[in-house]
């Protein structure tokens, strides 16, 4: 096991992690650290609201993702590597935010 130091909303964070994760971690507190910083106001809330607003932000966009999947895979498919690589790839980005989703919600309960 590894540790990561977070900087999100202006805030430190160390999130244990499997060893080799850690630059994958420190990336996915950086999309939520973005998320923050995008929405000035969410910094003056705190600690628990404010990382609850940057998951709903985050799974909106898992839900439009798959929802485009969806949409992608009832559409006839034309054939080719590219549609197989795209799934796999918002695959993985769903299993990232919920990995990231379990480790938020496991912070905010720590609080």
């Amino acid at each position: 096991m590894s540790n990561v130091h977070l900087s999100i909303g202006g805030r430190s964070y160390t999130v244990a992690c499997a060893d080799g994760e850690e630059e994958h971690v420190s990336s996915l507190g950086q999309m939520i650290d973005t998320k923050i910083s995008a929405n000035s106001g969410l910094k003056q809330q705190g600690e628990p609201r404010m990382l609850l607003f940057a998951a709903l932000m985050l799974a909106d966009e898992l839900h439009e993702a798959r929802s485009e999947l969806e949409i992608a895979r009832a559409t006839p498919a034309k054939p080719g590597p590219v549609s197989a690589e795209i799934e796999d790839r918002v695959t993985r980005i769903a299993e990232r935010v919920e990995i990231l989703a379990r480790h938020l919600e496991h912070s905010a309960s720590n609080a």
